[in-house]
């Protein structure tokens, strides 16, 4: 198996374990059995779990952020996109696999003891800020809407997860669109 083979299969299986399980639930052993990667193969490619886990972080950011990014470009109205990222948070909430917020996860569990993770979830919130005010910018709005829609969007992610219930997207949504005026 080539090594980008093993590299994606070694990050699926992470993904996938590490987000259904948590970080400390899911051994080596686990990612070797689920992505049929020998664990020599593991240990060269990700030279200890923590490596692991900030890779996966990092892929998914990519992924999350795509996402959302194309959701709202899809939309013309500048004011209607910062809305719409409450609609996509909901398309994400419904997911049958939801499980949260997968940085902030992986920081309850590992933030403390790993600056390298820390870090990583650092990055990916940063960058959900930026496209917050990017957004927001766009639409007239100033840095600190940007902020409060952050802190509206972060709490529905978490709302959701706990309750199970989707309708914390909509909840912030309408939240959102009486800080718009």
């Amino acid at each position: 198996m080539d090594v980008q083979t093993a590299e994606d299969r070694a990050l699926d299986a992470a993904e996938d374990l590490f987000y259904r399980r948590g970080v400390h639930a899911v051994g080596m052993d686990d990612i070797r059995d689920t992505s049929r990667v020998s664990l020599k193969r593991l240990y060269q490619l990700f030279p200890n779990k923590e490596r692991l886990v900030t890779a996966f972080l990092q892929r998914r950011d990519v992924r999350w952020r795509g996402g959302l990014t194309d959701h709202v470009a899809r939309v013309e109205d500048p004011r209607e996109r910062l809305l719409a990222v409450f609609d996509w948070l909901r398309t994400w909430f419904v997911d049958p696999d939801y499980r949260g917020c997968a940085w902030i996860n992986c920081f309850g569990e590992l933030g403390a003891t790993s600056p390298a993770v820390a870090e990583e979830v650092r990055t990916h919130k940063e960058g959900f800020r930026r496209l917050l005010r990017d957004l927001s910018a766009a639409a007239g709005y100033d840095d600190d809407l940007a902020e409060q829609l952050l802190i509206l969007a972060e709490g529905a992610i978490v709302t959701a997860a706990i309750t199970g219930d989707p309708a914390a997207a909509h909840q912030a949504r309408a939240a959102a669109g009486k800080l718009l005026g």
